[in-house]
């Protein structure tokens, strides 16, 4: 009897193997949690850029589309600012009544974009797929008729600083290792 005694005391497991057990497991699963962190954060930088190459896209189509007044877009050589933190548009003194009322209607539409007018919290405030996004149009040569179309916006984590010859949106989030920025050059045929 005494030998199925000592069989049985030694055939589960001890309090401490458990222990070491769990502790294992909880190594585990606090990996994997960090592991999907990691990702949703980088799917939302991921939704956050497509968005932001939405919107340039835009931009540029509709500077494209109204090339007779390109310059109006950037305030001729002085550079424009759109989006969060803006609050004023100069209008166009150049070309029809027609191509000033598409300037101002296309400004306005990119600024609403940008601030994230089309998305909407429950409580109705206004709430973008971009932290901070602004977009800066910049004339690069009057003579080409070359602009330089960007949107800038706060990424959720520090990565690279934004090149340093592209301003828009500089200083404006806090660290330049979270200012997110997409480019491209546009050029605007010659009409003549």
């Amino acid at each position: 009897m005494k030998s199925l005694e000592a069989e049985c005391k030694h055939s589960g497991f001890t309090l401490i193997e458990l222990l070491v057990a769990l502790v294992v497991l909880l190594v585990g699963v606090m990996g994997a949690a960090g592991l999907m962190v990691r990702t949703v954060q980088q799917e939302v930088e991921a939704y956050q850029r497509l968005q932001a190459l939405n919107i340039l896209q835009d931009m540029v189509d509709r500077i494209d589309a109204n090339k007779a007044v390109a310059s109006c877009y950037s305030y001729g050589a002085n550079g424009a600012t759109f989006g969060t933190g803006i609050t004023e548009f100069e209008a166009c003194a150049i070309g029809s009544a027609d191509h000033q009322a598409r300037v101002a209607a296309d400004i306005q539409a990119w600024h609403l974009t940008l601030i994230g007018v089309a998305e909407q919290d429950g409580s109705g405030n206004s709430m973008g797929a971009m932290i901070g996004a602004r977009s800066c149009v910049v004339q690069l040569s009057a003579i080409d008729q070359t602009y330089r179309v960007t949107v800038a916006w706060q990424g959720l984590n520090d990565t690279v600083a934004a090149p340093s010859g592209n301003l828009c949106g500089k200083n404006q989030f806090g660290s330049e290792s979270k200012r997110r920025t997409v480019s491209t050059i546009v050029r605007v045929g010659d009409l003549s």
